[in-house]
């Protein structure tokens, strides 16, 4: 394999039209992306096959290049103004009417790319149908895999905080992890429903994975929340006055953490919560299915295809914080149910999503079909 780097000429316009700043980021990483090869077609290189990732914009201009080579592209989310990730969560409203014009010019690109793209690749059904026709057609549907041999379950794990609090399987340890601490993935509703669970389960730790910064959706507004910045904060504030010192300091937030730290700690988990609005599913959720979490996950239709009501985990109604209270303490009521759910998610796991046996050889037997 041979990277060939290659760098932006521009930044992006001050005080352009907010509506199209997103498609000139990805005009200007198409450029780049367009000159690097023709530098590589001059040097005589021709590709049968090209994958992309085309949310970012860089394959757009690769079939003026290569008009006979075949793309395929990973298709992640199609925005939609209802019925999807935006309008979902009433407590955060659209700021301005015309946010539903910005975000179809947000989906110029995905637009573009089905004039020149042979075929998709998408990692869920629920994403994929996401997509309008008749390019949803050519979507197959292969999640990217995960290494089910690696992330497996480990009943002597044992973790270390602050340097002198260590965990193990015998602790009753709740597990809740995003890449950032945001709405869109339900923290301000698993925040909700700290103080009832840590006044029902006095010895249970809880663990909170998670950056400070806005993967998705809006950053909070200056102002609006006395000075606070950070939806960790924000949330952190709102229910502190409802749990005693003794009890938050059971609470635990333990920001990103290396890869090398985060399968023991689900592997730690004796219940884990993952909640996210109708959107891109997160690996975590199934890195967690492998390792054998029991697992409370909000019903929203992203999880239908991995969380079994009872079957590979519970479901709760996002909205529901006294709903999640409960399950989560009646799972931590239930060890024999623990033990079934988790078993039965990680053999879901493996047997749908394994990298090796299941989706690796799909993957291949795609992109050779884009060769034909």
């Amino acid at each position: 394999m041979k990277l060939v780097p290659y760098t932006a000429s521009r930044g992006t316009t001050p005080n352009v039209h907010p509506w199209v700043s997103d498609f000139e980021t990805k005009a200007i990483r198409a450029e780049a992306c367009f000159r690097a090869a023709l530098q590589m077609k001059a040097q005589g290189f021709t590709p049968d096959v090209i994958i992309a990732h085309h949310g970012w914009g860089e394959s757009l201009f690769l079939k003026e290049v290569w008009p006979e080579a075949k793309l395929g592209i990973y298709c992640e989310f199609f925005y939609h103004p209802q019925g999807a990730d935006v309008g979902f969560d009433p407590e955060f409203p659209a700021k301005d009417a015309g946010d539903v014009c910005r975000l179809r010019l947000k989906n110029l690109n995905n637009l573009l790319h089905f004039e020149v793209a042979d075929a998709g690749i998408s990692p869920t059904h629920w994403q994929a149908s996401t997509f309008p026709q008749p390019f949803r057609d050519r979507i197959t549907v292969v999640h990217d895999g995960i290494d089910t041999e690696a992330v497996t379950p480990n009943p002597a794990v044992s973790l270390t905080l602050n340097g002198n609090l260590v965990l193990t399987k015998q602790d009753e340890v709740i597990t809740f992890v995003n890449r950032n601490l945001e709405p869109y993935r339900g923290y301000h509703i698993f925040m909700r429903a700290l103080p009832e669970i840590l006044k029902r389960r006095p010895n249970a730790r809880v663990l909170i994975v998670g950056g400070d910064d806005v993967s998705y959706g809006d950053a909070p507004e200056p102002g609006r929340y006395g000075g606070l910045t950070t939806w960790r904060e924000i949330f952190a504030a709102e229910v502190r006055p409802q749990i005693r010192d003794a009890d938050w300091a059971r609470v635990h937030f333990l920001g990103n953490i290396p890869y090398q730290y985060f399968i023991p700690l689900l592997q730690l988990s004796t219940v884990h919560v993952y909640l996210t609005y109708p959107f891109v599913l997160s690996w975590s959720l199934l890195e967690a299915m492998s390792v054998g979490c029991a697992i409370v996950a909000s019903d929203t239709q992203p999880l239908h295809e991995a969380i079994k009501h009872d079957e590979t985990g519970r479901l709760v109604d996002f909205f529901d914080v006294a709903g999640l209270a409960n399950e989560v303490c009646a799972l931590l009521d239930d060890p024999a149910a623990r033990q079934r759910l988790g078993q039965n998610a990680r053999q879901f796991a493996q047997v749908n999503y394994d990298l090796q046996a299941v989706c690796l050889p799909k993957q291949l037997a795609w992109v050779e079909g884009l060769a034909k």
